[in-house]
């Protein structure tokens, strides 16, 4: 393994790799198929590419493109073999991957066309065993597949070899899982429009490539990586077949990696080195496995759960514990940005993140006196269903034929939206004037959210980054135009202390983007010393909250607190009773996920022996390493 950040995980079955960041994972994945493409193009034959879509190679394709055009990379002389497209869909459909795979990687490099193979989704029923056929014969024409990449779904799927897919299966049209089809509900807008069958290479046609990378992001493939290296070899977790292979790799980062026990629970392996950091997480571990209160840990305790190395070298259990019961009681702060007045400004992905995910340490900074903004980071305008949109085109209609305002004009834009809205196709990007509609409605709702914490309206910026303005769920990367904007507000603004979503389970990505955005202005301000670099915390959004042995900052919330927090977030109306995007298997509203959350947190430290609280904020200080 080349690449200096990555190093390898034990105890997996296949040889496993963690990456500091994924952009460092993006472009190893994109040196070693340089590197074939590279060794294939010396002997004058073709190098052969098995392809995924989705959003983890993205990375991946970018970096090729890069280094295709700065160092003049080669494809002529690839094939590429794609994994599978959905069935029903036209090469051009928005949600098509034949389209998808152009836009993100062919059509910007010197490919030959007659190179590249996707499956095609419109083959009639009765020609599709035919064609599927055909498509294996096509990769043993070409040589064989030299690379095959690969991502994971949560259901543990390559391809779309769904759960209890066959070990020798090879390419064919495929049900998609219950699970699949939710996970791309937000790219069709909506689960029932997403196909119910695609076409797939095999798991048996995969097995068959030369070399397998299966690559990761995100905690929401913590679980799946886990069951796939670590549980049984099983048709129920299809990834787990590829432990038969004889140069398999799993390159993963840190959210990805973070269930496997050599990084949940490495002691279980063997000897570790107990830094502060690794004795509160066993600790804590600890007291979960046992039910015991932090100060009720004893010797027994640490031995029989696999802990006798702790002991020996920090114990007795007393000590210990009671040191790791300071930590942990080190971290609850009533007055997270000290009493001393100062500027802060939380930096809010979406409309409603600030106060779902710290809508109570918004209301501590207020009541506290502090100068609090919040910055909206995107419009949220493609999490609005259109049902709302022609709702508020018909009520501003009303009033300017009521109030007799410009009463042709409002008429056309009514007839035009709706005109728009009745004839978009399922994920379809809406029309300019729908999308402004769409924007208003979130900005209205961040402003009320915002108010009822107390926050004064001239200190909510609405940055609207131009990252985000794709009106599809497919961002663009970060820009320089993204980041300057940032940089403008804190420079202006100033703040001793900023807030940043640190969600790695945002399953659209946005939190991610966000962060990369902040963290990049943050570095540029530092290094031109215009000003001190603020303190940065980190924060969680809907999907889940810190673990307890990372939390470094819990604020405590009354009920007052937590009811004030909850009438915030019902200021965002749209995203009440049904979201369009709620996120995956987690039917409750977002105001529920949030009290959960918090309550859940209290409860947690509760467990521990630490004084008993309503409900916990959590944060983590940024430590100036990428998410």
């Amino acid at each position: 393994m080349t690449t200096s950040t990555a190093r390898p995980v034990p105890g997996t079955t296949i040889p496993c790799y963690q990456f500091a960041s994924d952009d460092d994972l993006a472009r190893h994945v994109a040196q070693m198929i340089a590197h074939v493409i590279r060794e294939r193009n010396a002997v004058g034959q073709n190098a052969v590419l098995g392809l995924p879509t989705g959003s983890t190679p993205v990375g991946v394709y970018r970096e090729l493109v890069r280094m295709h055009r700065e160092e003049g990379l080669d494809f002529s002389g690839v094939v590429t073999f794609n994994l599978d497209e959905y069935y029903g869909l036209s090469p051009d459909s928005l949600q098509s991957y034949h389209r998808w795979m152009h836009e993100a990687l062919l059509d910007h490099i010197n490919i030959r066309p007659e190179n590249v193979h996707i499956p095609d989704g419109t083959v009639p029923l009765d020609q599709v065993e035919a064609y599927c056929r055909e498509y294996e014969e096509a990769i043993k024409r070409a040589g064989g597949i030299d690379l095959q990449l690969l991502g994971i779904g949560r259901n543990g799927h390559i391809g779309f070899n769904e759960p209890f897919s066959g070990r020798d299966s090879r390419t064919r049209l495929a049900t998609l899982d219950p699970i699949t089809r939710k996970d791309a509900a937000a790219d069709f807008f909506s689960e029932e429009n997403v196909p119910m069958m695609a076409i797939t290479m095999g798991i048996g046609t995969i097995l068959e490539a030369r070399k397998i990378v299966l690559m990761a992001l995100g905690e929401h493939k913590a679980k799946i990586i886990r069951d796939a290296l670590e549980g049984p070899m099983t048709d129920r977790v299809p990834a787990s077949y590829l432990r038969e292979h004889p140069d398999a790799t799993v390159l993963l980062d840190a959210a990805a990696a973070s269930g496997l026990t050599a990084v949940a629970t490495p002691w279980l392996l063997g000897r570790v080195e107990w830094t502060d950091a690794l004795i509160k997480r066993a600790v804590l571990w600890l007291t979960e496995q046992s039910d015991k209160a932090l100060l009720k840990l004893d010797d027994n305790d640490f031995r029989n759960h696999n802990l006798h190395q702790l002991l020996r070298h920090h114990g007795p259990a007393p000590r210990v514990a009671h040191r790791v019961f300071r930590w942990m009681l080190d971290t609850i702060e009533y007055h997270p940005a000290g009493r001393e007045r100062q500027a802060v400004i939380c930096f809010s992905p979406h409309p409603d993140d600030d106060v779902i995910s710290m809508g109570g340490t918004l209301i501590r900074l207020v009541e506290d006196g502090h100068d609090v903004h919040i910055a909206y980071m995107t419009s949220g305008n493609i999490a609005v269903f259109d049902h709302d949109a022609r709702r508020i085109a018909d009520l501003v209609a009303e009033y300017n034929r009521r109030f007799d305002i410009d009463t042709d004009r409002s008429e056309q834009l009514k007839r035009r939206v709706i005109e728009s809205l009745e004839q978009k196709a399922p994920g379809e990007p809406d029309i300019e004037e729908v999308l402004r509609i769409k924007s208003l409605i979130r900005w209205s709702e961040a402003k009320a959210g915002a108010m009822v914490c107390g926050c004064r309206e001239e200190n909510l910026h609405f940055l609207d980054l131009p990252f985000y303005r794709t009106g599809t769920i497919a961002k663009n990367p970060i820009g320089q135009e993204d980041v300057a904007a940032i940089r403008a507000l804190i420079e202006r603004v100033r703040p001793g202390q900023i807030y940043v979503a640190g969600d790695l389970s945002d399953p659209h990505g946005t939190h991610r983007l966000c962060a990369e955005a902040i963290f990049r202005a943050v570095r540029e301000i530092e290094q031109e010393g215009d000003m001190p670099r603020p303190e940065v915390l980190l924060y969680r959004g809907a999907w889940q909250e810190w673990p307890a042995h990372q939390i470094e900052i819990a604020v405590p919330l009354s009920p007052r607190d937590l009811d004030l927090k909850k009438a915030a977030i019902f200021r965002h109306e749209s995203q009440k009773d049904s979201a369009l995007f709620p996120g995956p298997d987690d039917p409750r509203e977002f105001w529920q996920r949030a009290e959960d959350r918090n309550r859940g947190t209290a409860d947690a430290y509760n467990r521990m022996g630490l004084p008993e609280y309503y409900a916990l904020e959590g944060f983590v200080r940024w430590d100036g390493k990428p998410l």
